[in-house]
């Protein structure tokens, strides 16, 4: 079923980027009065273009399924899948960290509110949860830029390193990471953690109002048991599964950020391609989010066993 899924999505994907106008050979054509109609052919040619759309199709099948993820046809020519991997340690680390910290920040408020509602707590993170909504990212970086880039000139504003960086000894490398990184991150969890804190709330009122917990209660167990022990896994299983979802987002969310900040990551490098029009990038790429999607819900499948046992017990007996 899983292999379906991702033949769909190809074949969707493939059909779908060479409806858009334009054409790779386009780049090299158009903006050069010296070429003519028998050199755009020859381009063509070159980069299969001139076989009909299935022939098309199925080649790149071929060569994917010997990994083979083709060259790119824009820019320097190289294989797709290596300006992939040189990418992709930026891409996927910055929103690993992103997750972790909102994970780290939204349970706790969540549950606070939950626990708390209606009080100072709850009506307190829920403007905040309304600021993190209608707050775009690429406003906040930019006025993040603004203020701690140019007037305070606390954090640099663009670039992943700075000019004397390979000077610098293991901790000065590693500040300097950090202090290039420091503002992306934050726009990263601060746009999630209103709306995962939210969705913890949500599921944490949900739970508290079952008869499980009243029992628990009734019991006389301590309110912090009730709570931690019995309520916050339960209520974990929605989260997950928005966790899940969160997964094929690291390149498609990724595109505004590291674009503003000129970072050299999977989402500048997707939209550089989609620009050039190059085929065979924009298709890795799309393998790539295809395959986090159906690895997201491997893995909510995976942490829904962790949480609840009972849903691990009903797979076991099944």
């Amino acid at each position: 079923m899983t292999m379906l899924i991702l033949f769909g999505i190809t074949v969707i994907s493939f059909w779908v980027i060479h409806l858009a106008p334009g054409s790779p050979t386009d780049l090299q054509t158009t903006l050069n009065p010296q070429v003519g109609a028998a050199a755009r052919a020859r381009l063509e040619r070159l980069y299969e273009l001139d076989q009909p759309l299935h022939v098309q199709y199925y080649r790149w099948v071929k060569r994917i399924a010997r990994f083979d993820f083709g060259t790119s046809m824009s820019g320097d020519h190289r294989p797709v899948w290596d300006k992939i991997k040189e990418r992709m340690p930026l891409t996927i680390g910055m929103n690993v960290t992103s997750l972790i910290l909102t994970l780290l920040f939204a349970i706790p408020i969540g549950v606070g509110a939950a626990y708390y509602q209606g009080q100072w707590f709850d009506k307190a993170s829920t403007v905040f949860v309304f600021i993190g909504f209608a707050m775009p990212g690429f406003w906040l970086a930019l006025l993040l830029m603004l203020y701690f880039g140019i007037y305070l000139q606390w954090l640099p504003i663009s670039g992943l390193t700075s000019l004397d960086y390979h000077n610098l000894s293991f901790w000065g490398k590693a500040g300097d990471l950090a202090k290039h990184l420091a503002m992306p991150i934050f726009i990263y969890t601060f746009g999630s953690l209103a709306g995962m804190s939210r969705f913890m709330r949500s599921s944490m009122l949900e739970v508290l109002r079952q008869d499980f917990i009243l029992t628990a209660k009734a019991k006389g167990l301590p309110l912090r048991t009730v709570i931690y022990k019995h309520a916050l896994r339960n209520a974990l299983l929605p989260v997950i599964t928005i966790l899940g979802l969160s997964i094929p987002s690291l390149i498609g969310g990724s595109v505004i950020i590291e674009s503003i900040f000129a970072l050299p990551g999977l989402g500048q490098l997707f939209y550089a391609s989609v620009l050039a029009r190059d085929y065979p990038m924009i298709m890795g790429n799309l393998v790539l989010g295809a395959v986090l999607t159906l690895a997201g819900n491997m893995i909510a499948d995976l942490c829904y066993g962790l949480a609840d046992p009972r849903i691990r017990n009903t797979g076991g007996n099944a």
